[in-house]
């Protein structure tokens, strides 16, 4: 189990898309909470939760669909970027900050390439016979 487990995780941006999803819980749960943590935003508070709802898609992309982590790298760091200005200094500047690593890392991520046997070495050394 935990063989399958790690060859999973390995098969894919596993990191960045960690990062995405806690940017994107971190994002949308700031106009969630109760209003003794935070004021009533009102209409203001529906983008951060849009975009809090983006990111956690596009970290389950870069997880489900490894081979679009190019298109999803560069959307995370933009939305992640958005966030700043439309919610809550990207959610206290933590989710802004998660969002833009995680995004570097789902586009930086290359698959691993099997390694191919190393050839027999062309001239064995040759042993000497006692007699």
């Amino acid at each position: 189990m935990l063989l399958r487990w790690r060859r999973w995780r390995r098969g894919r941006p596993f990191w960045g898309g960690l990062l995405t999803v806690a940017a994107g819980v971190e994002i949308a749960a700031i106009p969630l909470a109760p209003m003794k943590v935070m004021l009533h935003q009102g209409v203001a508070g529906a983008a951060s939760v849009l975009l809090g709802a983006v990111l956690i898609v596009l970290g389950l992309s870069a997880w489900f669909t490894p081979h679009y982590r190019t298109l999803t790298g560069i959307l995370t760091a933009m939305i992640a970027a958005a966030a700043l200005v439309l919610s809550n200094l990207g959610g206290f500047l933590i989710g802004t900050v998660a969002g833009l690593i995680g995004g570097g890392l789902v586009f930086g991520w290359q698959p691993r390439t099997a390694s191919a046997p190393e050839p027999p070495h062309p001239n064995p050394p040759l042993v000497e016979e006692e007699a």
